[in-house]
C-alpha cells in the first residue's frame, strides 16, 4: 500500500495497491464527504422503497397500485428532465444539493407522518410519491454533474462513477433487509422515518466541503426553450449518445419495472412476507453491488462499450430465469445475476457518457440520461402493472426479458460503429494516444 503522506492524486498505483487502485477516487476530501454521507441515505431510501411497496400491497393486494403508486415517483423525471438540466447547468450545483437534501428530507418525515398517525392511504402514498419525483428530477443531475467537480482528474472519474454505483448498492444490501425486519416489528412508518433521519449524514456532509467556485454558464441568448433544444440536438444526434441512452430507456420501459412487481412473487408466488421481500430485494442489491466492484476495478474507460450488450443479455435471463422459478434460493440467485447484469449496464454507460459529454452540456445531457433512465420506468411500471393484472406476473417479467435480449442483440449489431465516433473523443482528452491505435 502506498505510505499515508504520499501525494494525492498520483497516477495509477502499482499491482502491489490494487485495493488503492480500486477506491482512488476517494482521495478527494470533498468526494469521501459525499461518499460517506449519501452511502447513509441511500440506505434509508432503500427502507423507503421497501416500505411503499409493501404498504400498498398491504392495503390493496394489487399489482395494479403498485405500478400506479411508483409511475408516481417517476414520471416528474420524465416530465421535468429538460427543464431541471437546463438549470442544472445554471446553477451552483453545491448549494443547490444542499437544498434538495433538505426537501428530501421534509417529503420522508412528512411519510413518516402519515404511517405513523395511522392515517395511512393510496391517495396520500401517491401524492408524498409525486413530491418526492419532483425533487429527484432536480436532485439526480446535480448529484452527477456534481462528482466532476470533486473530481480533479479526468481519468479518475470513471473509478468515482463505479463507486457511486457501489455505495447505492452497498445501501441496497443493507436498506431492504433491514426495511423488512423494521417492517416486521414495528410497522412502515418507523422505516419512513429512519430514511428521513438519514439525510441529515449527507447535509452536514455536503456543508463541510471547500468546493471552489465555478463561474456558472452564461443564458442562452435565444431562451431557455433554446438551452433544451441544444441539449436534445446534442444527445440525439450524436450517435453514441442516442444508442447508449436509448437503450438504457428501453430497459428502463421493458425489465427495470421488475421489482415493481417483487412484492407479488414475494406474497403470491413464494409464499412469504415482508422478510421474503426484503431478501430478494437484496439479493438484487448484492448482484449490483458486484457489477459495481467489477467495474470499480477496471483501469480504463475503454472496452465499456463491448460490457454494455453483454450486462443487457444477462439481465434478461436473471428476469426470466426469476419469473419461472418458485424456489427462494433460485429466485435470490436470479435476481443477484439479474442485479448485476442492469447495475453494469447503467454504470458503464453513465461513465462513458459523463467521459465523452462536453462540459458545458453536461447537466442537460445528464437530465437526458436520467428521463432515459427513470423518465420510462414509470410507464414501464404502468404496463407491468397492467400486464400482470391480466396475465400475471410470471408472464410479464418473461416479455421484459425477452425484450432485453432483442435490445442487446440490436446494440451489440452496432457496436462498431459507436466506437469509431468516440475514438477521436478518447483522443483528444487524453485516453487513447493522438495517433490511430492498433485496435
Amino acid at each position: 500500500m502506498s505510505a499515508p503522506g504520499a501525494a494525492a492524486p498520483a497516477p495509477a498505483p502499482a499491482e502491489g495497491s490494487r485495493l488503492a487502485f480500486m477506491v482512488r477516487a476517494l482521495r478527494y476530501r470533498n468526494y469521501r464527504l459525499f461518499f460517506g454521507g449519501q452511502i447513509v441515505s441511500l440506505a434509508g431510501n432503500w427502507m423507503t422503497s421497501i416500505a411503499t411497496s409493501w404498504l400498498v400491497y398491504r392495503l390493496t393486494g394489487s399489482a395494479w397500485m403498485l405500478g400506479v403508486v411508483t409511475f408516481a415517483g417517476q414520471v416528474p423525471s420524465f416530465a421535468l428532465g429538460p427543464f431541471s438540466g437546463m438549470i442544472v447547468d445554471r446553477v451552483n450545483k453545491h448549494h443547490a444539493l444542499v437544498a434538495t437534501q433538505a426537501l428530501a428530507m421534509i417529503q420522508s418525515f412528512s411519510l413518516a407522518a402519515m404511517a405513523l398517525s395511522g392515517h395511512a392511504s393510496i391517495a396520500g402514498l401517491i401524492a408524498l410519491n409525486l413530491i418526492d419525483g419532483v425533487i429527484t428530477a432536480f436532485d439526480m443531475p446535480l448529484r452527477q454533474s456534481f462528482v466532476v467537480e470533486m473530481i480533479e482528474r479526468k481519468e479518475d472519474l470513471g473509478n468515482a462513477i463505479a463507486l457511486n454505483s457501489s455505495m447505492v448498492n452497498a445501501a441496497r444490501l443493507i436498506g431492504p433487509t433491514l426495511g423488512g425486519f423494521v417492517i416486521a416489528w414495528v410497522g412502515e412508518g418507523w422505516c419512513f422515518f429512519l430514511d428521513g433521519a438519514s439525510f441529515i449524514p449527507v447535509i452536514v456532509a455536503l456543508l463541510m466541503m471547500h468546493v471552489r467556485a465555478v463561474a456558472p454558464r452564461p443564458h442562452h441568448k435565444d431562451g431557455a426553450l433554446a438551452e433544451i433544444r441544444e441539449g436534445w440536438n446534442y444527445v440525439s444526434g450524436f450517435a453514441p449518445m442516442r444508442r447508449i441512452i436509448g437503450l438504457l430507456a428501453f430497459v428502463g420501459l421493458v425489465g427495470a419495472p421488475y421489482s415493481t412487481l417483487i412484492p407479488m412473487f414475494a406474497g403470491g408466488v413464494l409464499h412469504g412476507g415482508p422478510h421474503t421481500l426484503g431478501l430478494l430485494m437484496t439479493a438484487a442489491g448484492g448482484g449490483a453491488l458486484m457489477g459495481a466492484v467489477w467495474l470499480a476495478a477496471r483501469r480504463s474507460v475503454l472496452g465499456l462499450g463491448g460490457a454494455i450488450p453483454v450486462a443487457v443479455a444477462v439481465f434478461g435471463c436473471g428476469l426470466i430465469g426469476f419469473a419461472f422459478s418458485h424456489v427462494l434460493w433460485l429466485s435470490c440467485l436470479c435476481l443477484f445475476l439479474g442485479g448485476a447484469g442492469f447495475m453494469i449496464q447503467i454504470a458503464a454507460s453513465n461513465t462513458i457518457v459523463q467521459t465523452i459529454v462536453d462540459d458545458d452540456k453536461r447537466g442537460r445531457v445528464m437530465s437526458f440520461y436520467m428521463m432515459a433512465f427513470l423518465g420510462s420506468a414509470p410507464f414501464g411500471a404502468l404496463l407491468a402493472g397492467s400486464l400482470a393484472e391480466r396475465f400475471g406476473a410470471p408472464a410479464t417479467l418473461i416479455a421484459g426479458g425477452v425484450g432485453c435480449l432483442f435490445g442487446a442483440a440490436y446494440f451489440g449489431s452496432r457496436l462498431e460503429d459507436l466506437r469509431v465516433a468516440i475514438r477521436p473523443i478518447y483522443r483528444r482528452i487524453g485516453i487513447l494516444p493522438p495517433v490511430a491505435d492498433a485496435a
